[in-house]
């Protein structure tokens, strides 16, 4: 699969008009991914209608301070984990007017990776209200994958990750009902 703008717009686009049919707005929680996934939704006209906002959270304490994720959270499990991206997609939503989310965190390299994280391990977590009130409970999904490639590859297979999952979820409309796919 290539990055092409057009994939990534296409993708965006069809997304859009699914958030907009059924009055919903996506918020992203990114850190590897530095706002590229916000990025490419807002390149689509008309994003206004169904974006409503971004975080980069690239360092810890923006975790913290930006999405309410505990840092004992982040010190016991480390930020590349599915409890810390389970809860940038909580954070997300609470800080919010969106009903959807997607979070991801992830260890792009060249360095930083570990034998237990190497370099292309991203974790990801989509959020879905169950009900439209701010208040209503909210379900989680998370996934970890092991990606293959440069800093940029890594980077790009994130996002149509992140897009692809958005756009199953929206078909079901239920994050419940999914496996997990991570613990």
């Amino acid at each position: 699969m290539t990055d092409s703008p057009t994939l990534l717009t296409t993708r965006a686009h069809t997304l859009g008009q699914q958030l907009i049919a059924r009055h919903w707005q996506l918020v992203t929680a990114e850190s590897c991914t530095g706002g590229w996934i916000a990025k490419v939704l807002t390149d689509s006209a008309g994003s206004s209608a169904w974006f409503d906002r971004g975080f980069v959270t690239y360092s810890n304490a923006a975790k913290t301070d930006m999405l309410g994720v505990p840092a004992a959270l982040i010190a016991r499990d480390g930020a590349v984990s599915p409890a810390v991206v389970r809860a940038m997609a909580i954070g997300a939503l609470h800080a919010s007017h969106a009903q959807m989310s997607v979070a991801v965190s992830g260890i792009a390299g060249p360095g930083g990776g570990s034998a237990t994280k190497p370099v292309g391990m991203v974790c990801l977590a989509w959020g879905m209200r169950a009900a439209a009130a701010s208040d209503a409970p909210i379900q989680v999904m998370t996934r970890t994958v092991q990606l293959r490639g440069d800093r940029a590859q890594i980077r790009a297979a994130t996002v149509r990750l992140a897009l692809a999952r958005l756009l199953i979820l929206l078909k079901n409309e239920d994050v419940a009902n999914e496996s997990p796919l991570c613990s």
